[in-house]
Order: C-alpha cells, then structure tokens, then sequence
C-alpha cells in the first residue's frame, strides 16, 4: 500500500507487545492505526476482557485494519475510531475516562504530537506508559540544516519532553526512534 513505510518495524511491534504484557494493561488507545500492524501486536496480548481503542483517519487503511483484526480473532478487542484522533481522544476525555488507560501510543500526524500526547496524559493513569514513534526522525532532528514544520515539531517535542515531571522517559532507538514516557505523577492544567 501506498505509505507503507508508515508501518511499525517487527522489533518495535514485539516491544510494543512486550510493554503491554509486561504493564498487565487492559485498556489501550492507539494514536494512529494506518493498517493496523501496531495495534494488532496490542491486541493479541490483551486479555480478553481488554480494550484497544484504535484512532485512524484514513477509511481505506482502517478498513485493511479491520481485516487483520478479524482474522486474527481479536476485534471484540478493538474498539476503531474513525475520523480526528484529537476528537476521539477528547470524546473519551469527556465521556469521564480520565486516569483509566493503561497504555497509549503515538504514531499518527507529527505536528500534533505534543497535542496528542498532552490529551494522553488526562486518559493514561499514573504508572501508565505513552509510548511515541518516528522521535529521531531519519535523524532529521539533530541536523541544523533541516527546519520543516514536521522535523521541528518533533525536534520542539522532545526538547519540552526531556524537562517534563510528569513522566520518566527513556529514548530507545529502534526503528524511527520511540520514546516509552511513565506518568508519574497526575495530570495539571
């Protein structure tokens, strides 16, 4: 499919996985499906009472999510939004599920980044993970030359993420980069 490079790598997938085994999560939201690879490594190791709210915009690459969801006996785990991610996270918001979510992960439009990440820390409760994708960016951040609205964005992200007390951090270079965030301590407006 077109994008495809969109995609998780297998390592971070397994990771993913890993996390949310490990963190005993029950109830997940994924910020940014494309075709589902992510979040079907999310699901597989739900228990069966668990939630993967899964946050997509594109109709077409749902719809291929879906499919897998399907065949892999997981989409009674699968609670899909379609449309604006920052819209299905602030329907959650005010449907009173703050501090409820185990486990989030980014990898949707990077200039909301720090937008989707400031509603993830109202949803995820204290001693949850937020997990962000595509943090090195092809390296991009580190080079003075490049200065494109998406490279600064995540460059700007993760300048404000290293001084931010509400979470412990730890940069793991798989992939594009992926952040792994604790919340440690509630969320202030």
């Amino acid at each position: 499919m077109r994008g495809s490079q969109m995609q998780v790598s297998p390592d971070q997938a397994q990771l993913l996985a890993m996390l949310v085994q490990i963190l005993g999560a029950e109830r997940c939201i994924e910020v940014g499906v494309y075709t589902g690879y992510s979040s079907l490594a999310i699901a597989l190791v739900l228990p069966e009472s668990g939630r993967l709210v899964a946050c997509e915009r594109d109709a077409k690459s749902l719809d291929v999510a879906k499919k897998y969801y399907q065949l892999a006996g997981v989409s009674h785990k699968v609670d899909v939004k379609l449309g604006l991610a920052a819209d299905s996270l602030e329907s959650l918001i005010m449907n009173g599920e703050v501090g409820s979510y185990d486990f989030a992960f980014i990898d949707a439009e990077k200039r909301m980044t720090a937008k989707y990440f400031e509603m993830l820390l109202q949803l995820v409760r204290v001693g949850g993970l937020i997990v962000i994708d595509n943090v090195l960016w092809h390296g991009k951040v580190v080079d003075p030359l490049v200065s494109d609205s998406k490279t600064n964005s995540i460059r700007n992200f993760n300048q404000r993420l290293i001084g931010d007390k509400r979470v412990s951090i730890s940069m793991v270079p798989i992939g594009d980069g992926m952040t792994i965030c604790r919340k440690i301590q509630n969320y202030i407006s």
